[in-house]
């Protein structure tokens, strides 16, 4: 089965070609935004005077941080009801499209901070229109929203279909400002979630030729992306394989590769592409016996080896070390391995074998 309630628009100019469908979503827009992603993309020099030439009003909430936490949606969730908003635009990275999904749940559902994860509440949404400034966490195109808890000091995620964005406006031009830091570790996440669409028992067949393509536009555009930031088509290029790679864990969810970067993210501030691509060599070793078929096929599709994916890889900087003491590395084992992401892994590991993959950061 395949569902993607998502309006894709992909190409250079995706907003003006968009904007017919923005005007059905309503007559208010609240802008969910950072301080600085919206106008440093161009983004919002190009919104505005659309919106305000289609008699659309909006309010502007630019307050989302990475890793957006319970309180900055409720706080979004009171500026969106203040001002009688009936729709949101999110422009960024997985932050504000993460946080405008769970603002519109909040808003619609009248949810108060300790009701956010409680799907049984979730019976209504406000639409959303995506505006992705990144290539890499595909959530232009998914169901979930991840945020920090600040007060159980972890990082989790919910789904529902009520938050599928109804528009993803794709336009590599608004990728070009991206520092090299961000483009790495952006697309290092993009690459997680195409292996993760292999990994998941949950894969589905109709996915694959949409994963290895998306793989395979990573490995030929990273490093040119990095050395010529400028480059539009590379950029158009990691902006696909995130998109494909979004559509691939709307149907396929994430699994123990996702539940083992969040905590490095929220206690060591580690990017989440990039907690994830510590852990990448590790994890495919680890699955390897239980899904022989399904990485010949991969590798063979690419034309390379997993020797050969390997080196490409590990050219990245992605070799971090981290202080781990026992004590917090054993608290975070049983959080691990019981998190609905790693259930969905083809091999569960023991505690000991989690134990080993874990110890190979530590300093």
């Amino acid at each position: 089965m395949l569902y993607m309630p998502t309006r894709i628009f992909i190409e250079t100019g995706a907003l003006t070609k968009a904007q017919k469908y923005i005007t059905l979503l309503g007559k208010k827009a609240l802008i969910v935004c950072g301080k600085q992603s919206a106008e440093k993309s161009g983004v919002m020099a190009d919104l505005q005077p659309l919106l305000k030439a289609n008699g659309i009003s909006f309010e502007i909430y630019n307050q989302i941080h990475e890793n957006p936490d319970l309180e900055s949606i409720i706080t979004g969730k009171e500026l969106f009801q203040r001002h009688a908003c009936d729709f949101l635009i999110s422009i960024g990275g997985g932050s504000p499209m993460d946080a405008a999904k769970a603002i519109s749940l909040a808003a619609a559902n009248n949810l108060e901070i300790s009701q956010i994860y409680d799907s049984s509440l979730y019976q209504k949404s406000f639409p959303i229109a995506a505006i992705p400034t990144t290539h890499g966490t595909g959530s232009e195109v998914t169901q979930y929203s991840v945020l920090t808890d600040s007060s159980a000091h972890k990082k989790a995620g919910f789904g529902s279909d009520l938050i599928f964005p109804r528009l993803a406006i794709v336009d590599p031009r608004y990728m070009l400002s991206l520092s090299p830091r961000i483009s790495l570790n952006t697309s290092l996440d993009a690459l997680s979630h195409l292996l993760e669409g292999i990994y998941s028992i949950k894969r589905n067949s109709y996915l694959m030729p949409m994963i290895y393509r998306g793989i395979r536009l990573i490995i030929d555009n990273l490093s040119l992306c990095l050395k010529e930031p400028n480059h539009l088509p590379a950029r158009e290029a990691l902006a696909t394989a995130s998109l494909f790679g979004g559509i691939t864990i709307a149907h396929t969810s994430s699994t123990l590769q996702h539940a083992i970067g969040y905590p490095f993210t929220t206690e060591f501030g580690i990017p989440h592409g990039l907690a994830n691509a510590m852990f990448m060599r590790q994890l495919m070793d680890f699955y390897a016996p239980s899904i022989e078929a399904e990485l010949s096929t991969l590798f063979d599709s690419l034309n390379m080896s997993r020797e050969k994916f390997y080196a490409w890889l590990e050219s990245f900087p992605i070799q971090v070390k981290v202080d781990l003491p026992t004590d917090m590395l054993e608290e975070w084992i049983p959080t691990i391995l019981t998190t609905r992401n790693t259930k969905l892994s083809p091999r569960i590991p023991t505690e000991a074998q989690l134990r080993e993959i874990l110890k190979t950061v530590q300093k």
